[in-house]
């Protein structure tokens, strides 16, 4: 359910990889995309570290032959 929500379906689509990261924000954060979905309500320090261990991945992967 929902993998096709995301800009990377339209990707696999036409034959190229790609890879959909999601913290499912949809299911569990009332305000996801709403009027209220604002700045004030983002844990930076949380945010900071989700980019840090997808840069490692990304750069592991670009590796893999």
């Amino acid at each position: 359910m929902g993998i096709d929500w995301s800009d990377h379906w339209s990707f696999w689509k036409e034959g190229y990889p790609a890879i959909m990261i999601t913290d499912t924000a949809l299911f569990r954060y009332q305000y996801y995309h709403s009027h209220q979905d604002v700045p004030d309500r983002i844990d930076y320090e949380r945010m900071a570290r989700v980019v840090v261990g997808i840069s490692q991945i990304i750069r592991e992967l670009s590796t893999v032959k």
